[in-house]
């Protein structure tokens, strides 16, 4: 299997989402691209990048695939203060705006 080389590089996104099972979308501030963005409690973290959108405009987002129902925080890694909570819908994709340092 080759390594897709457009993989965190702003391409498009296929979400696998249903049941308990969503995905969380998180517009980020262009200062913090190349940061990763950490969810606690799944360990799960991702880079913030940029992408381009339908409307020929960039925004920069943070976005994390199957993730399980619940409410998570949300941090700069690798230790930084919780500067978002998200309640994330199982079957659906949750979108949030960063609000912390930067935002």
């Amino acid at each position: 299997m080759s390594e897709n080389p457009h993989a965190g590089k702003g391409s498009s996104v296929l979400l696998d989402i249903g049941g308990d099972v969503g995905a969380l979308v998180i517009e980020m501030p262009a200062a913090l691209e190349g940061e990763e963005i950490e969810l606690r409690g799944l360990h799960q973290h991702v880079a913030v990048v940029p992408r381009s959108v339908p409307d020929g405009q960039v925004i920069h987002s943070a976005v994390f695939f199957e993730v399980p129902r619940g409410s998570y925080e949300l941090y700069v890694r690798p230790s930084g203060p919780v500067q978002l909570t998200v309640d994330v819908t199982g079957g659906a994709v949750t979108y949030a705006k960063w609000s912390g340092p930067e935002g």
